[in-house]
């Protein structure tokens, strides 16, 4: 893994107080709606440096007008894909692992149709990161703060029942908190723990702003230590991907299965050509030599009987 620690990581004490509250009077957001003065109306007088607003996808994608009609569904998902994962049939249809253009591992690309107008379906925002980053300067600029952003999405787990709130764009907080190399409660170095801290953000955001409550944004205070200021050079949420050579799980288990039996088969059908191709090389040629040499002893034996 990349070595993404610095000088100024340090894990919350566990001491202080973490508020996280729905932001109210935000409303339903339609294209080309300025997310930075909606936003900043409802709460930018309130905001204080070290703040962290956690924003919901669906009104960022309404924003940028990442709107489709519902009949397209099925070609929005493949327009969005990059890999299938896996993919299942089930009595209500087929379900779709795939990772999208972002690298997110999502079921159907992300491509949603819930809290949207009847008759269309979202796409995830083009560039979740620079949405974050807009909304970062616009805050800075209209109200003088330094605060990060999350735009939030809500994603399954492999080997865990349900859904949760995952950071798909972040900026100006850092998103990983590397642990490694600091002593736990016992004195001991860790020596892997690097806590996805802009997905747990994203995860207890999701408690106050829930999917039908129509409060697309949260206010988290009291992560001070996370938020940098800086939002034109850090990595954004695209940190938290991990990498295809460190992903040990890149296929549903089915797809693996039938691609190592395909890769199997193959391999001794070529193995089994290579062998049979040379035993029968060698079978030929002795058979053939065997051939030649009793056509050599008849041609001596009537030869001889014409002397």
């Amino acid at each position: 893994m990349e070595d993404i620690r610095s000088s100024t990581d340090r894990e919350p004490t566990g001491s202080g107080a973490l508020l996280v509250t729905a932001v109210q009077g935000i409303g339903e957001i339609r294209s080309g709606d300025d997310l930075v003065k909606i936003i900043g109306a409802a709460c930018g007088q309130d905001l204080r440096d070290g703040d962290i607003l956690a924003v919901t996808s669906k009104i960022v994608s309404k924003a940028e007008d990442r709107i489709m009609e519902a009949a397209l569904r099925e070609e929005a998902v493949e327009q969005e894909t990059v890999r299938a994962v896996a993919t299942r049939e089930h009595p209500g249809g087929i379900t779709r692992i795939v990772e999208n253009r972002l690298g997110i591992v999502a079921a159907a690309a992300g491509v949603d149709a819930s809290n949207t107008a009847d008759g269309t379906i979202l796409l995830l925002p083009a560039d979740p990161d620079a949405s974050a980053r807009s909304l970062c300067q616009g805050m800075k600029r209209d109200f003088g703060v330094d605060i990060g952003v999350v735009i939030t999405d809500t994603l399954g787990r492999p080997w865990r029942q349900g859904q949760t709130d995952a950071a798909i764009g972040a900026a100006g907080l850092k998103v990983l908190l590397d642990l490694r190399g600091t002593p736990d409660a016992s004195g001991r170095p860790m020596s892997a723990t690097v806590s996805a801290v802009a997905d747990e953000i994203a995860a207890a955001a999701d408690l106050v702003k829930g999917k039908t409550t129509g409060f697309p944004v949260a206010l988290v205070r009291g992560l001070d230590m996370l938020v940098t200021g800086a939002v034109k050079d850090d990595g954004g949420a695209k940190a938290l991907l991990r990498p295809a050579a460190e992903d040990m799980f890149r296929q549903g288990s089915a797809e693996a299965y039938e691609d190592g039996r395909r890769a199997g088969i193959q391999t001794g059908y070529n193995a089994g050509y290579d062998d049979g191709h040379a035993a029968g090389y060698e079978d030929g040629y002795a058979a053939g030599y065997a051939a030649a040499a009793a056509e050599a002893r008849r041609r001596a034996r009537s030869t001889g009987s014409t002397r």
